[in-house]
């Protein structure tokens, strides 16, 4: 359950429309709508080796299990067109968030594109101050001239259509135990390749003409003197 002090609605209000005005807009190969989006993956290994399935025996898990550690899905998903791609790496730094921003802007997929709008949670890492960071000025400066960031409300990251998508993958892919970051990515690969294969688009329904329903609370109150 979110909540959202009083002090903030009319800021969550403001940025909740632009993102559905973002989402508003009609498929543009030249002006591309990307979302983005990360995820924390646990690492467990099994501490005995579980006992196969038997002809009238089901199979046994021990519920003990290792700790192996963690590693982070970057997860880039382009719900218009049916495609997206998962990077899975050991950190999720300001650093590596900058390198996969570049290699989202040189992606010959959008080599045509005037301008991606990247859409994205207010993370304090999801900055131009980022890339200046991991690339010389110059660079940085490239990669944000290609770039429209549009960033979802704080206590909003649901309106993230990259979420979703998370979900999606985490239990198809994750329903058991995954013991290493290269098992994971060897999932994850297979599970976005399939989906780009089948053209698995997300079909959005939360609206700003809903949102002015639903959430009218948080919309300005005038009063008429």
């Amino acid at each position: 359950m979110w909540c959202i002090p009083p002090e903030q609605d009319a800021a969550f209000v403001a940025a909740m429309e632009q993102v559905l005005s973002v989402y508003h807009r009609p498929y543009d190969p030249l002006r591309p709508v990307v979302n983005m989006d990360e995820q924390p993956i646990q690492l467990v290994s099994h501490s005995r080796a579980p006992l196969p399935m038997r002809p009238g025996d089901s199979a046994k898990i021990d519920y003990e299990y290792v700790r192996e550690g963690m590693c982070n899905a970057f997860m880039f998903v382009q719900p218009l067109a049916g495609w997206r791609e998962v990077h899975v790496s050991t950190t999720k730094t300001a650093l590596d968030w900058a390198h996969f921003i570049k290699w989202l802007v040189d992606h010959p997929r959008f080599a045509s594109a005037e301008r991606i709008t990247l859409v994205c949670d207010n993370l304090n890492t999801h900055c131009a101050g980022s890339l200046y960071a991991a690339f010389a000025p110059e660079e940085a400066s490239r990669i944000l001239s290609k770039l429209e960031i549009v960033f979802t409300p704080k206590h909003g990251s649901w309106l993230n259509m990259a979420e979703p998508e998370l979900s999606v993958m985490t239990r198809q892919c994750f329903s058991d135990r995954v013991g290493s970051q290269a098992e994971a990515n060897e999932r994850i690969t297979k599970w976005y390749a399939a989906r780009n294969e089948r053209q698995t688009g997300i079909d959005w329904q939360f609206t700003t003409a809903d949102a002015r329903i639903k959430l009218r609370r948080l919309y300005p109150k005038i009063e008429l003197r």
